[in-house]
């Protein structure tokens, strides 16, 4: 059978014909279900929904953590025709009931342990089903007499899915995805990308993202690899004995998860003693520790991976110079919900530093209107994995949408002569200096995480001034103190000062630190410690709109 599918209901027939036996989804030290099985869950799945009156066009919500179930619900609902409403799991009751009410659901698939948080929420809706056995929670609607085999026919145009970003400006957005605009995006990617019957993922991002779900999920079904959920989240202790079990050959990940990895473990190795830190400042040497931690690195993550995938914002050049020097398999991927999500990239071994790569076939990217002396302009994208537009929202997509096609992607980039993509930061986030410049936050932002003890931060203005907002490693900050205790002495006596104290003479170092390695116009005037990790989207960026400075 060929792949040809344009939409979902086909790339579920084509994947169980052609895998049958082969397993497909299933949770970390348990049995995967075929594809076989997975096919037969989700027709049942669906003759629930049928057999209630659910039709062409109704929307349905699921909402769970990761699981084969999910995938399942997932299928089901676009198998018949109707709309899936993918919910974030950490979205609020307020968002939930928003949205719900926004896109007119008439079902939920959500999972038991989410039932009594929303209950108040989701009792208003006409059908609630247990995602994991599809068992009937509650509902209003009676059994309807119909033939629940017939083939319900399915046009490649329809709509398939709608997105509600938890975006880091603040309201969501419902972003309609067509059968074409998906199964498009996943022939797009297998282009970049070949996925293999023979590749094993381990999923550790939301499935109510576009990112996981297209690139993960939908991928995964077409191209018969499969796929383990974790049945918790993804701290350490879970994390590495699932990577010693599964030890999977392709992963989707955002640039936190590498970042952490780099700044708690691998660098402070690396720079541990006085002759340490001398080595790594000599490039050769730098490049050869690098190799070392990323063989070691590598081993941690099974020792079998050909792909790990790094998306949803851009990663820090430092930890990306490691990735790159120690020859780990990473990617660097561009794209938005509107878009599938995938616009850029490139395969493991044609990464360029601090590059996206470029457009993926299909794809036409363009910098609109370029600022003459950088190149610098918003990127527009054009493709057929292009969204249809936001949901009740013409007004809205107008905005964004050109009469030709174009999608107006609010972030700013830069292409090089080899057509490599380079992001600079979203267009709503940009600073312009006192000299009319563009200041770039995040760029400022990757040399304030590159100090030791920070664990996280945002930059913004006040008052014409640059505020650094940090999050610290209260452990880290300690060890930084232990470690340059002895070369301090003379400046302060470190053993007598408070914790306060520190965290004020540590601001003054960071200070210092970012402002010897910026442009003039880029240097921070004071930073302001923030006590708790930042609110954030699922997929790790900091929601900047509830951090904003009168």
């Amino acid at each position: 059978m060929k792949k040809d599918f344009s939409t979902l209901q086909q790339l579920l027939q084509y994947s169980v014909q052609e895998y049958s036996s082969k397993d497909s989804f299933g949770f970390v030290g348990s049995k995967a279900l075929t594809f076989s099985e997975f096919g037969n869950k989700s027709e049942q799945y669906s003759k629930v929904l049928r057999q209630k009156g659910i039709k062409h066009g109704d929307k349905v919500a699921v909402l769970g953590p990761n699981s084969p179930q999910w995938g399942i619900a997932y299928f089901s609902i676009v198998s018949i025709g109707a709309v899936v409403i993918p919910l974030m799991n950490d979205f609020s009751s307020l968002e939930i009931e928003n949205i719900l009410a926004h896109c007119e659901a008439k079902a939920i698939f959500i999972h038991q342990k989410m039932f009594d948080k929303y209950k108040p929420v989701i009792e208003k809706l006409d059908l609630i089903i247990n995602v994991m056995d599809s068992s009937v929670v509650s509902t209003r609607l009676e059994d309807v007499a119909s033939n629940l085999d017939e083939k319900i026919e399915i046009s490649k145009d329809d709509l398939a899915a709608i997105i509600y970003t938890s975006g880091t400006t603040g309201k969501s957005k419902g972003v309609m995805l067509s059968h074409h605009n998906l199964c498009e995006q996943i022939k797009m990617v297998a282009t970049l990308q070949p996925v293999l019957p023979t590749d094993t993922w381990l999923s550790v991002l939301p499935l109510s993202h576009t990112y996981e779900c297209s690139l993960g999920l939908l991928t995964s079904m077409m191209s018969g690899s499969s796929t383990y959920y974790l049945e918790k989240a993804p701290t350490a202790s879970v994390l590495l004995p699932a990577l010693k079990l599964i030890r999977p050959t392709m992963m989707l990940t955002v640039p936190m998860i590498m970042e952490k990895i780099f700044r708690s473990k691998i660098h402070p190795e690396l720079t541990k003693s006085r002759l340490f830190k001398i080595l790594y400042s000599i490039p050769l040497m730098r490049k050869v520790m690098h190799k070392k931690a990323a063989k070691a690195l590598y081993e941690t993550f099974g020792g079998r991976l050909r792909f790990y995938g790094i998306g949803g914002t851009k990663l820090d050049r430092d930890v990306e110079r490691f990735l790159l020097e120690g020859k780990f398999p990473y990617s660097i991927g561009y794209g938005l919900t509107e878009t599938s999500p995938l616009l850029a990239g490139l395969s493991p071994s044609m990464v360029h530093l601090q590059s996206t790569g470029p457009a993926i076939e299909g794809v036409q990217l363009k910098i609109n209107n370029p600022y003459p002396r950088t190149g610098e302009g918003e990127i527009w994208a054009k493709g057929n994995n292009v969204m249809l537009g936001y949901y009740k929202e013409p007004e809205l997509t107008k905005e964004v949408l050109t009469e030709d096609g174009w999608f107006k992607t609010g972030d700013i980039g830069l292409m090089d002569k080899e057509n490599r993509l380079y992001i600079r930061g979203r267009l709503k986030n940009v600073i312009i200096g006192s000299n009319g410049e563009n200041i770039y936050p995040e760029d400022i932002e990757s040399v304030i995480n590159s100090f030791r003890g920070v664990m996280e931060s945002i930059v913004v203005e006040k008052k014409g001034k640059l505020v650094a907002m940090v999050n610290f490693n209260m452990e880290e900050v300690e060890k930084h103190y232990e470690l340059f205790k002895e070369q301090l002495s003379a400046k302060v006596d470190m053993i007598k000062m408070d914790f306060d104290e520190k965290i004020e003479f540590l601001k003054n170092e960071l200070i210092n630190y970012v402002n010897s390695r910026v442009s003039s116009s880029s240097r921070i005037s004071y930073v302001i410690e923030v006590k708790s990790e930042f609110d954030k989207t699922p997929t790790q960026k900091i929601k900047r709109y509830k951090y904003a400075i009168a």
